[in-house]
C-alpha cells in the first residue's frame, strides 16, 4: 500500500462525504483513516456508514476531545502505508495534489514534501491569519536555517517511518509546527510543491484563532532550543 490518508474529524458532518468523495477519487493505492475527535453532531454516524461500504477506510473515534494532533497522533499509529498524509476534513485542501505531493518521494528523490498554499492557487485567506502564518513560516526558516514559505500548511507528506521517528507528542494545532521542527532537526530537507486552498470562513466553521500563533511560537522556540 503507497498512501495512508488521515483525516482527522471534529464537527465536520456538512463537508464529510464530500471530502470523502473527493480522496477516493483520487487514482493512487491508498487507505483511508478517519479519526474522529468525539464529535457532538453526526461525524461519527456519516463515518461509520462511509467506512461500511468502503473496506480500505478505518474510524477511530476519541471517548473526549483531545484536539487535532492527538487525532493525527491516533491515525498515524493505524498506518500501513509507505507514505502518510494529514487531509483536514473540510474542502479547503484538494485532494488531486496528492499526485505531485507523492511523486518526488515515490520517485526517490527525498523524503519529506510539503504543499504550499503560497506557491500555489489560494482564496479565502483571511489578511491576519495570512500574515501570522508569514511570520511563523519566517521564525522556522530563522531557527532552523532553511527556506520554505508554509510551515502551517496542514499538507505534509512523508514516508510513514519518518513521521513516526518523530514520536509526535502534541495535542492541539501545534502538531503543525512540531512536525516542521523536528523534520528539520533531524536533517531532513523539506521540498515543496504547489497545492490548490479555498479557505472557509469563521461561520463555516474555521478553527484557527489567533491564540494558536503565540503557541506555534512557543512550541518552535521548544522544539529548536530545549530538545
Amino acid at each position: 500500500m503507497l498512501l495512508s490518508v488521515i483525516i482527522p474529524c471534529y464537527n465536520e458532518s456538512a463537508t464529510l462525504r464530500a471530502i470523502l468523495e473527493k480522496v477516493r477519487a483520487v487514482d493512487l493505492d491508498k487507505e483511508i483513516i478517519a479519526v474522529d475527535d468525539h464529535s457532538s453532531d453526526d461525524t461519527y454516524r456519516i463515518l461509520c456508514e462511509e467506512a461500511a461500504r468502503d473496506p480500505s477506510m478505518t474510524v477511530i473515534r476519541h471517548p473526549h476531545n483531545r484536539g487535532k494532533g492527538a487525532a493525527v497522533r491516533s491515525g498515524l499509529a493505524r498506518a500501513r502505508g509507505e507514505i502518510v498524509i494529514v487531509q483536514d476534513a473540510d474542502l479547503e485542501y484538494d485532494p488531486n495534489d496528492y499526485y505531485e505531493l507523492v511523486k518526488p518521494i515515490a520517485q526517490g528523490r527525498v523524503n519529506v514534501v510539503f504543499g504550499s498554499r503560497f506557491l500555489g492557487r489560494h482564496t479565502g485567506m483571511y489578511f491576519w491569519n495570512a500574515l501570522g502564518n508569514k511570520g511563523l513560516t519566517f521564525l522556522t526558516n530563522f531557527l532552523f536555517n532553511c527556506w520554505i514559505s508554509d510551515m502551517e500548511t496542514c499538507y505534509k507528506a512523508m514516508r510513514t517511518e519518518i513521521m513516526r521517528d518523530l514520536k509526535l507528542e502534541s495535542n492541539d494545532f501545534r502538531i503543525e509546527p512540531e512536525i516542521t521542527a523536528k523534520v528539520l532537526k533531524r536533517g531532513h530537507r523539506i521540498y515543496e510543491v504547489p497545492v490548490s486552498y479555498l479557505g472557509r470562513t469563521y461561520e463555516e466553521g474555521k478553527k484557527m484563532k489567533p491564540s494558536q500563533g503565540f503557541y506555534a511560537i512557543l512550541a518552535l522556540l521548544r522544539y529548536r532550543l530545549w530538545e
